[in-house]
């Protein structure tokens, strides 16, 4: 009955917090308020700067500043058309000297590209405006603040169950994790991969680039992590998954350009 009743109340906690995202349509659960989320996100953005500013580790080539600008420039401009209220972010983008393959977007559209997939990868400008496409894009479809609301939800309800079954249930927080915050990171990173790939090439960035970019991070990384246990999709779902939208991609591409 005590397991029954922290169901029941995990249930009603995601029914109260559940809103249709208005880019996808999709119901996401969200606790967590879009200013809240770009509060945390920019006090997150400017420790994360401090601290790479600190081990002079933010770029000081101008040449590549200018074209990671010059194309998240381009990006932002179709964000706001994509999500309006995105027009009022405080848009801004680092490039962090660093050899990691990585960049982000957090919500409020701060954003950074690390020189290591740019050098390791010998990125094109279309490939690069995929990449910050695809960040962009976790940031317009609320990707943060849901993650932060499952976190919270999931935090709670451990507290809960704990409560109500007398004893500590912690322990179950790994599988907990894998039952549900990998699979619906998953989910965001196809969702991210679509919206993203439409966002780009709405800015002019060619869509085949996307698959281009996965051939070369799949070379890089090698086979990875299962899928089950992974929070991207595996590379050959990924690139496959992207081959599918070309036909409705290249349409979009053709006439921005």
């Amino acid at each position: 009955m005590k397991y029954q009743l922290v169901v029941i109340a995990l249930v009603a906690a995601s029914l109260v917090g559940c809103q249709a995202n208005p880019v996808s349509g999709r119901q996401q659960l969200v606790l967590v308020s879009e200013d809240q989320a770009q509060a945390s996100s920019a006090q997150a953005y400017t420790q994360t700067l401090s601290e790479a500013q600190k081990k002079g580790n933010l770029s000081t080539d101008a040449g590549l500043n200018n074209r990671v600008r010059r194309i998240t420039d381009r990006l932002i401009a179709e964000a706001k058309l994509m999500y309006p209220p995105s027009r009022d972010w405080q848009w801004s983008v680092a490039v962090i000297d660093e050899p990691t393959l990585n960049a982000w977007c957090m919500p409020g559209g701060k954003m950074a590209i690390y020189t290591g997939i740019i050098q390791k990868l010998k990125l094109s400008d279309d490939e690069i405006g995929q990449i910050m496409g695809h960040e962009i894009a976790h940031a317009l479809l609320g990707h943060g603040r849901e993650r932060m609301s499952r976190a919270i939800a999931m935090q709670g309800g451990m507290q809960l169950g704990s409560i109500l079954a007398g004893r500590d249930l912690s322990i179950l927080a790994p599988v907990a994790d894998i039952a549900l915050t990998l699979p619906n990171s998953r989910e965001n990173e196809s969702e991210a991969d679509r919206y993203g790939l439409e966002l780009a090439a709405r800015a002019g960035f060619d869509p085949r680039a996307a698959v281009r970019l996965w051939e070369k991070m799949s070379a890089a990384s090698g086979d990875g992590p299962p899928q089950f246990l992974s929070t991207h999709p595996a590379p050959g779902n990924r690139i496959q998954a992207l081959n599918a939208l070309m036909p409705q991609m290249m349409p979009i591409y053709e006439k921005a350009r």
